[in-house]
């Protein structure tokens, strides 16, 4: 079984300021602290999984392409980096259209996860910026959720981690 962080995208990974969706490339900025944060959680044996709502794809405001495209940007970025996200899951659906078990707060992106990958949910964590992060890692039964404040670093959350 691998240990492994969840973590949200944006307003934790990516800076989502003046935006209401992150869709083009072009908005996509790390968050300070990103590159080292991921860095320390990989060096120390988690897998490192990226769980976000993309509600804006069921309003129609972008597709499921545009999505793809900043997600293998991101990927980039990290390869670049030497960090290997071992896998990115969103939720394309918006509660005010459609009801579904991956939207957060419900846990089915993290649940799918651990079954893909063999994931110890004992052993692994979420970081998230909000309450509905925190309560799809709580409901996965996670051992420890993280809320950090909103486009800010999360070096000192990894830390925690490593040590727990």
């Amino acid at each position: 079984m691998n240990k492994a962080v969840f973590i949200d995208r944006d307003g934790v990974i990516n800076n989502d300021e003046g935006h209401y969706y992150i869709y083009k490339v072009k908005d996509f900025k790390l968050n300070p602290g990103i590159i080292e944060g991921l860095k320390l959680l990989q060096d120390a044996g988690f897998k490192l999984f990226v769980i976000t709502n993309q509600g804006g794809v069921a309003k129609g405001e972008y597709t499921e392409d545009d999505v793809e495209m900043v997600h293998g940007h991101f990927l980039q970025m990290m390869f670049d980096n030497d960090i290997r996200i071992t896998d990115i899951y969103y939720c394309p659906h918006h509660e005010s259209l459609e009801a579904c078990d991956c939207r957060k707060p419900q846990p089915g992106m993290i649940l799918q996860a651990m079954e893909e990958h063999q994931i110890d949910k004992n052993n692994s964590y979420l970081i998230g910026d909000a309450d509905r992060d925190v309560e799809a890692g709580n409901a996965a039964g996670l051992k420890q959720s993280f809320k950090i404040e909103k486009n800010s670093s999360i070096i000192d959350v990894c830390n925690t981690i490593i040590k727990l």
